[in-house]
């Protein structure tokens, strides 16, 4: 009987668990797995052509100061409706 605990000892002394990863160590090893994932996305992305970029942006200008002109306007016209609202209440 005395020898099982002994076994019981010897058999976990053996089974020594994995040795965990320090932070440093297991931080960069995420790391380079993530950029190289990336890298591996990048290179299946369908790239616009030059041609659409410059129509989308020329879309996209064309809205910015149609808004920009809206609401311009509307700030005008508020200016001035406040304007007369305080002219005849003076």
């Amino acid at each position: 009987m005395a020898k099982e605990p002994k076994k019981a000892a010897a058999a976990k002394a053996e089974k020594k668990p994995e040795k965990k990863k320090n932070f440093f160590s297991a931080f960069a090893e995420k790391t380079l797995k993530f950029v190289r994932d990336c890298k591996g996305e990048i290179k299946r992305v369908t790239w616009p052509t030059v041609q659409t970029v410059f129509k989308n942006m020329g879309v996209v200008l064309v809205t910015v100061v149609a808004i920009g002109l809206f609401i311009f306007l509307l700030d005008w016209g508020f200016v001035n409706l406040l304007g007369l609202v305080m002219d005849v209440a003076g």
